[in-house]
């Protein structure tokens, strides 16, 4: 949601407030307004309270889209896995945007899955494919081309992102940057085709590294 720097509420008013001044700050209606990381304002208090709290903010994007406002509406969530037991009743979001990417933990992929299994959203999309960045010492010491049909036609930032397309399958996959370059190497990935298998292999990977964990533990 526009607002204040580092900030998160769920408060009607100020949703409202955010969504009108978005609209001056353009110029125009936005495409699609977020409900931003709504987990940070019910991480306390009763269960049915904070059902209510998120349903309450949920209405009110809806309602802005509804009358115009506002394109259309969603919920975009860096980490999901507070959010599963309270969105039973939620109306159903144009877009839900979750992490996506080879730096997702397999809980949080699992979790992101859950709940758009939950909220039906029109379009599922993805966010920070390269976590830290595509400057990431993650990068370094790994080739994510194993992902891909045609590894030899594609640089490792392609790879990267065609793969986030994919964890979890997502319609779209949103990068912020300032350099031209990056994003007509990102879009020209598109043509690239992804290794369901090798993908399907990962994920198996995942869950058994992540049950191994819960185990030690």
């Amino acid at each position: 949601m526009p607002g204040r720097a580092s900030e998160h509420s769920l408060e009607p008013e100020r949703l409202r407030a955010a969504v009108e001044r978005a609209a001056q700050d353009l110029g125009r209606e936005p495409d699609v307004v977020f409900l931003h990381n709504p987990e940070h304002s019910l991480s306390a208090g009763p269960e049915a309270a904070r059902c209510e709290r998120l349903a309450a903010a949920c209405h009110v994007l809806e309602d802005a889209a509804s009358s115009g406002v506002c394109g259309s509406w969603g919920i975009s969530s860096w980490d999901p896995r507070p959010l599963g037991a309270l969105v039973a009743g939620l109306p159903r979001p144009d877009v839900l945007m979750v992490r996506s990417g080879l730096l997702v933990k397999n809980e949080v992929l699992e979790a992101a899955e859950l709940l758009a299994a939950k909220l039906r959203p029109s379009q599922l999309w993805g966010m920070s494919p390269f976590g830290g960045g595509a400057a990431d010492a993650a990068w370094e010491g790994f080739d994510p081309r194993v992902f891909l049909r045609e590894a030899e036609q594609a640089t490792v930032m392609q790879a990267a992102f065609r793969a986030a397309c994919r964890l979890p399958a997502v319609d779209a996959v949103a990068v912020g940057t300032d350099s031209p370059v990056h994003l007509r190497e990102l879009v020209s990935s598109l043509a690239l085709e992804v290794e369901e298998d090798v993908v399907g292999q990962y994920r198996r990977l995942l869950r058994e590294a992540a049950g191994r964990s819960e185990a030690r533990q």
